[in-house]
C-alpha cells in the first residue's frame, strides 16, 4: 500500500507556473503508474495527465497539452506535476492518484486508479 501526499497548491496568478508535489510515503515512486486529477467546484473529477513507471510514457487531457508535464524524483520518492500558463479555467483540487503496485497501463479514468492523495486547491486570479 502507498500514501500519497501533495503540496504545493494556492493562490496564482494567471500565467504563472507553480509545481505541484505528491510524496509517497516512502514507496519507490518507479513501482507505480502515476496520474494527476482535477475537480473544480460543481463538476467531476477530470484527468489531467499520467505517465507509465518509468515515464517512457505520458499522456495528457487536451486542455494541459504543452502547459503542464509531468517528473519524477526517485530519491525523494516524490512526483511533480509542473503547470505553466496558468488560466483562471485551471482553478481545481488537483489530486494525485497511483495505480496498483507494478501495474504498467497509462489509464486516464479515476476508477483504475486503487491509490490517491487527499487533494491540494489551485486557484488562479485573472
Amino acid at each position: 500500500q502507498v500514501q500519497l501526499v501533495e503540496s504545493g497548491g494556492g493562490l496564482v496568478q494567471a500565467g504563472g507556473s507553480p509545481r505541484l508535489a505528491c510524496a509517497t510515503s516512502g514507496r519507490t515512486v518507479s513501482d507505480y503508474t502515476m496520474g494527476w486529477f482535477r475537480q473544480a467546484p460543481g463538476k467531476e473529477r477530470e484527468f489531467v495527465l499520467a505517465s507509465s513507471r518509468r515515464g517512457s510514457i505520458t499522456y495528457f487531457a487536451d486542455s494541459v497539452k504543452g502547459r503542464f508535464t509531468i517528473s519524477r524524483n526517485n530519491p525523494k520518492h516524490t512526483v511533480y506535476l509542473e503547470m505553466s500558463s496558468l488560466k483562471p479555467e485551471d482553478t481545481a483540487v488537483y489530486y494525485c492518484a497511483a495505480r496498483g503496485l507494478y501495474v504498467s497501463d497509462v489509464a486516464t479514468t479515476p476508477s483504475e486508479y486503487r491509490y490517491w492523495g487527499q487533494g491540494t486547491q489551485v486557484t488562479v486570479s485573472s
